[in-house]
């Protein structure tokens, strides 16, 4: 038995020749010169040397790319012709597809012919039936079915040329979206459903797995493991009496696109889909407004942007449900005997999610995603320096090799911080100022500009926080002034400063630190909130007009933080809180990564049940409004106001085993 195969180095192609290695004969494997150190470090995973036969060639080229005197040397030696290269990618171009699907499928055609080969095997795809509504049987192939995609035509097109130009005896195997290995999550790239994980991620790091999501009807689509396939079309491929015959290489049971989508958000502890809208409904009201606003100016780029954030090409959004269903009969009964059957989803989703996350998840791949290559050599100006968030952040970004600028009114403790920098190489300045008084800040951004050739980032950390119910704040209009004066007027009055620099440099990073009381609202926190509240307004706006000169900002919604503003406040001991190293992991992830905002789940769920059922929520926040009542400061029985953190406290009751 002797076999040739193109495509062997591809990811179908590496998992047949396992199969193939199994059984007896040589195996001539198709290799551009390019690709032949691939190749051998294959055969040395195979264990295949001496068995594994390279044949230079080229899919491009007339017969593939190999010499008559090669053609003469191996004709009527191939029983078995493999052609498994191809474009599998609804991303690429249709000039790629055409001239690896179509033209390339041409030349192994004629080379198959040239060798006597005994049977020419195809890979073709699902794709050949397009968007076909209803039963696709493993007979049908002409059917008329409209072909809306360039991959969709291609295959069709390779397909149509096997059953037309053979002059050998032929095969046709139509797998339906392939996924990584069942047993070990093996894959090579991103595709299909893997698309889809980096939006799966983002929510299980942002809502509790617990959590029903309400989503519009996905359809349907169809997804297999590489080993099944490579099993099936091993076997298949061996059984006598098949010729002339096409088998659909898919789940027998066609799979919801929500179930798919379910059994990876179960392995990443993410939430699941509970509800789906009827699709008249949505698509019918979806599609139309879909339709007008795509007609408007720039409405394609902003789509391909929001889903880039994602990882999700704009190019399969519309081609992401299946509109036909397959059969397998013809499959069936070849494979009837041999133990070789589709898994199920469910046991083997855990795997590939494990795989993804440790191998091809692309924010841990790529080279300029280093909190070094993000500040190395970069200003980075930190309000409330002097001490908690602002000190821990300032250690952390001078040790990545940013330069901090230090601002905070405390001179001596800011001082402390910059020596403690130095003590281990690092430079930063000190700059004493009043962020909440404005001349004080005009004053700041001079100096700091006329010291430093640029401020790259700025990150409004210097703040106040106020715990008093509103029937404790009758006669206290101050408080309201002097928070919003900091937490709000400060923080914009530097923005403002600053900007412009920023924006004729075409280059700035922008954070400020919110909270998640903006998300919880509760109870006595009118002041802070409102001021905090007022800040994340100010930057939505902001954000969006400032992104053609590259300034960007980030929003974190802080979660409580342990540091000696907080001690004094005893109810605080019943709430989690995470150190100020933490919160200082935060910022520096705000300037690595650049996202709109940081959220813990805490925040990300008040924020979803308040848009649910806030009468509910409100219910629920005027129990905590009775459970825990005013401080003593706040009463005025100790004496002036209480001022903490400007991380705002979570209810006892709805974070206990909630993590953040």
């Amino acid at each position: 038995m002797s076999y040739f195969v193109t495509g062997a180095t591809g990811f179908i192609g590496r998992h047949l020749v396992e199969r193939l290695l199994e059984r007896d004969g040589a195996i001539h494997v198709l290799v551009r010169p390019e690709s032949i150190g691939r190749l051998d470090a294959l055969i040395h995973r195979w264990g295949g040397a001496g068995r594994i036969r390279p044949v230079m060639g080229d899919l491009r080229r007339p017969l593939l790319g190999l010499t008559l005197e090669q053609v003469a040397e191996l004709r009527g030696e191939i029983d078995h012709f493999f052609h498994l290269a191809a474009v599998y990618d609804m991303t690429a171009s249709e000039a790629q597809d055409r001239l690896a699907n179509v033209e390339g499928t041409r030349h192994a055609v004629a080379l198959a012919g040239a060798l006597e080969a005994g049977c020419f095997h195809h890979a073709s795809s699902i794709a050949v039936a397009g968007a076909w509504r209803g039963v696709f049987r493993e007979d049908m192939f002409d059917e008329g079915q409209p072909l809306e995609h360039p991959y969709h035509r291609t295959k069709f097109e390779a397909e149509q040329l096997v059953r037309a130009e053979r002059t050998v005896p032929w095969r046709v195997y139509r797998p339906a979206i392939v996924v990584g290995h069942s047993r070990t999550g093996e894959m090579d790239k991103i595709d299909g459903p893997y698309y889809f994980f980096k939006l799966i991620q983002r929510l299980g790091g942002s809502l509790p797995s617990w959590l029903p999501l309400v989503a519009p009807e996905l359809g349907d689509t169809n997804i297999v493991p590489v080993d099944y396939v490579a099993a099936a079309i091993d076997e298949i491929a061996h059984r006598p009496g098949l010729d002339g015959r096409a088998f659909h290489l898919v789940s027998p049971r066609p799979q919801r696109a929500a179930e798919v989508v379910n059994a990876f958000a179960r392995a990443a502890g993410a939430p699941r889909i509970a509800v789906q809208l009827d699709d008249d409904l949505t698509f019918g009201l979806a599609g139309a407004a879909r339709a007008v606003a795509l007609r408007l100016p720039g409405a394609r780029t902003v789509r391909r942007g929001m889903l880039a954030q994602v990882g999700i090409p704009d190019e399969v959004v519309d081609h992401s449900a299946l509109t036909p269903v397959f059969t397998t009969e013809e499959t069936e009964r070849a494979l009837d005997g041999s133990g070789i059957e589709v898994p199920e989803l469910e046991t083997y989703a855990p795997v590939l999610w494990d795989y993804w996350e440790a191998n091809l998840d692309p924010d841990k791949f790529r080279a300029d995603r280093s909190l070094r290559n993000a500040v190395n050599g970069k200003t980075v100006l930190i309000t409330g320096a002097s001490s908690g968030i602002g000190r821990a952040a300032a250690v952390k970004l001078a040790r990545a090799g940013g330069i901090p600028l230090l601002v905070a009114r405390s001179a001596d403790k800011l001082e402390e911080v910059r020596d403690e920098i130095a003590a281990f190489g690092g430079t930063a300045y000190v700059y004493s100022a009043d962020v909440a008084d404005p001349e004080s800040v005009d004053r700041l951004v001079a100096q700091i500009l006329s010291d430093h050739p640029a401020v790259d980032i700025l990150v409004n950390n210097a703040g106040r926080s106020i715990r008093r119910s509103i029937a404790l704040s009758y006669d206290r209009f101050h408080d309201f002034e002097r928070t919003i004066q900091l937490n709000y007027l400060g923080a914009v009055k530097l923005i403002l400063a600053l900007l412009p620099h920023m924006r004729a440099r075409k280059s700035g990073h922008i954070v400020n630190i919110s909270s998640i009381g903006v998300q919880t609202s509760p109870p006595r926190f009118s002041a802070y909130v409102a001021s905090k509240a007022a800040l994340d307004a100010f930057t939505r706006v902001v954000g969006s007009e400032t992104i053609a000169d590259r300034v960007t900002f980030t929003t974190i919604h802080m979660p409580l933080v342990r540091t000696p503003m907080i001690a004094p406040t005893k109810l605080y001991n019943s709430f989690p809180t995470i150190s100020p190293e933490e919160a200082a992991d935060l910022i520096c992830e705000a300037i690595r990564s650049k996202p709109k905002q940081i959220n813990t789940r805490l925040g990300t769920f008040g924020e979803v049940a308040y848009a649910l059922a806030p009468k509910a929520v409100d219910q629920l926040l005027h129990l905590a409004y009775r459970v825990f009542p005013d401080s003593a400061a706040a009463r005025g029985q100790v004496g002036g106001d209480e001022v903490v953190s400007r991380e705002q406290l979570a209810l006892a009751h709805l974070t206990r085993g909630v993590h953040w």
